[in-house]
């Protein structure tokens, strides 16, 4: 999954308590993990969940045909019409591309993520597998266009992995995927859409069953110490430079109550990059602006917003104006008398710098608009190392595990001047933690970008021996040991890998071409075939399978 994806998707957080939202939740009675659904709410909370339901988080995902968004388009650089559409009680997308009869077919929508008031994209099932859409809405633009990163694609994108990380903000109670597996689930993969009551106020089995205690078996962030008050909201609402889940655990097992930081820890810039902001940086920006910083710790999110409604859109601004003039009372109430949105000015939206299309709002809330920095004279002067911190500042790890962690993620983003410092971290943390599976994947990869193939084997091998199940370990100890002649053990990495993770095309062409080159084609064309059925504009594939079929002798791509 790459950062792209998480902050697209993480930008649609938003939410679903529609009839769909209730259908898939279980009834009054709790599950294993003691959760019972926004009905068992409803009786003593009625007004709040009346309100509630209408907002968009309430309304951040749900069932593919519940306020439908039909598509009908043409996306330009790669010449393909796109269509979704209902038919018979389905929700179906169509693509084709005209005159190519290799690029043509259709995928059943199951699931809708995205309230549709800044955007909406839909995910579907192949043999099980669970992806995201090729194409999403954007409402700020009022277009369909491909996913971010992928605008300016020839390609279909059509094999984007739907992994927890990326859903656990639009769904509620997330059930990871199938052992070995990164994209597999049990459908649904969650037992509520939308963010449902309980992802901020914890499982609620022993407060709706009332009885001694049962006040304090619910959780009410408002009276939390701040740092987990704050972290039922940033685990949806905090971007960061980058995110690093604690060893053996996943964000979405976080649980309110909890410290965020003890499931993910979020990194950033020592100095902020500019003055642009990302789809999904609401409170790191919050965390820079003069407000927070006066106001401390007794101010949060919730100062402003009320999680449990929204202001409608003609109150927005008044609404908006109140909070402000809470704090700043008779000097806001003269400024501007007139100008009833003070957000106008001190918190303009602008275009969001990792999600094409969408428009963010400014939470630095500048006393002026922040303009960018001059270049600097020569253009040609490579950029210092910058600083990486956590995010909200803490002390480092005591290992050092996942700072670096972050610094391989900045090199594997493209920040090459970063690798030295990556690599130096790495060592450091393998040593105090010398069975951490990840900081081994971590330092063969380094070791295989150098051509230090036994390094690389060596590290490789000790990870999978630790989890056998990670995916991206088995197929580059496959890559190492075909570069070394063991195209054998190879082969076997490769495939088991790529059984797990049929969508990731790189692992079934790999075996592809090994079969073509050792002779056999009917095995190699069955990997083609598998590899198109997740990707079938994948341009490789293509090229092969017409050289399978063919009589060509040998097999180029």
């Amino acid at each position: 999954m790459t950062d792209f994806l998480r902050r697209w998707l993480a930008v649609f957080c938003f939410g679903s308590m529609s009839a769909f939202a209730q259908s898939v939740s279980p009834p009054a009675t709790a599950d294993a993990s003691g959760y019972v659904g926004n009905q068992a709410c409803a009786g003593c909370h009625s007004s709040i969940y009346d309100a509630y339901e209408k907002t968009s988080m309430a309304r951040a995902s749900g069932s593919a045909l519940d306020n439908l968004i039909p598509a009908d388009f043409v996306h330009q650089k790669s010449g393909v019409h796109y269509r979704i559409a209902a038919e018979d009680g389905k929700v179906w997308l169509y693509f084709e591309r005209p005159n190519d009869p290799e690029v043509r077919g259709r995928r059943q929508l199951l699931y809708y993520i995205g309230s549709g008031r800044r955007g909406r994209s839909y995910l579907f099932a192949s043999d099980g597998f669970l992806f995201e859409s090729p194409v999403n809405w954007y409402t700020d633009r009022h277009l369909w266009d491909l996913a971010p990163a992928y605008g300016n694609s020839s390609q279909i994108p059509m094999n984007l992995p739907a992994v927890p990380s990326c859903m656990h903000c639009h769904f509620s109670v997330i059930k990871p995927p199938l052992p070995g597996t990164e994209n597999r689930y049990p459908l649904p993969p969650f037992q509520a859409a939308g963010v449902t009551c309980e992802m901020c106020h914890g499982p609620g089995a022993a407060h709706a069953n009332g009885g001694a205690g049962a006040s304090a078996a619910i959780i009410n962030p408002a009276k939390l110490d701040p740092l987990r008050r704050d972290g039922v909201c940033m685990r949806c609402h905090l971007e960061g430079e980058v995110a690093v889940e604690r060893a053996g655990r996943h964000v979405y097992q976080f649980r309110p109550g909890q410290q965020l930081a003890d499931y993910v820890r979020y990194y950033v810039f020592a100095d902020p990059q500019g003055p642009g902001l990302g789809a999904v940086s609401q409170f790191e920006a919050l965390a820079q602006s003069v407000c927070k910083k006066h106001s401390g710790d007794a101010m949060s999110c919730t100062s402003c917003h009320d999680p449990h409604q929204e202001p409608s859109v003609a109150d927005r601004g008044a609404y908006y104006r109140q909070k402000c003039l809470a704090c700043h009372g008779g000097l806001a109430a003269r400024h501007h008398a007139n100008q009833a949105d003070c957000t106008a000015c001190h918190m303009p939206s602008s275009l969001s710098t990792d999600v094409a299309h969408t428009e963010v709002t400014d939470h630095r809330i500048p006393r002026r608009p922040i303009v960018a920095p001059p270049q600097p004279p020569d253009a040609r002067t490579p950029p210092a190392l910058p600083r990486l911190l956590r995010f909200p500042a803490a002390k480092d790890d005591e290992d050092g595990r996942d700072l670096a962690l972050a610094w391989e993620s900045l090199v594997d983003r493209g920040m090459s001047a970063a690798a030295p410092e990556a690599e130096r971290r790495l060592h450091s943390a393998l040593e105090k933690s010398p069975s951490d599976p990840a900081l081994l994947s971590a330092l063969g990869y380094s070791a295989q970008q150098k051509g230090d193939l036994n390094r690389a084997r060596e590290c490789y091998r000790k990870a999978l021996a630790i989890d056998p199940q990670r995916i991206d370990v088995a197929s580059n100890l496959g890559v190492v040991e075909v570069q070394s002649g063991d195209t054998r053990e190879g082969l076997n990495l490769w495939e088991d890998a790529f059984q797990r993770a049929p969508g990731q095309s790189r692992i079934g062409m790999n075996i592809a071409r090994v079969l073509c080159a050792a002779g056999q084609r009917d095995r190699a064309r069955e990997y083609v075939l598998r590899v198109l059925e997740f990707d079938p504009d994948l341009p490789a594939a293509k090229s092969l399978l017409r050289q399978l079929n063919g009589s060509l002798p040998k097999c180029n791509d």
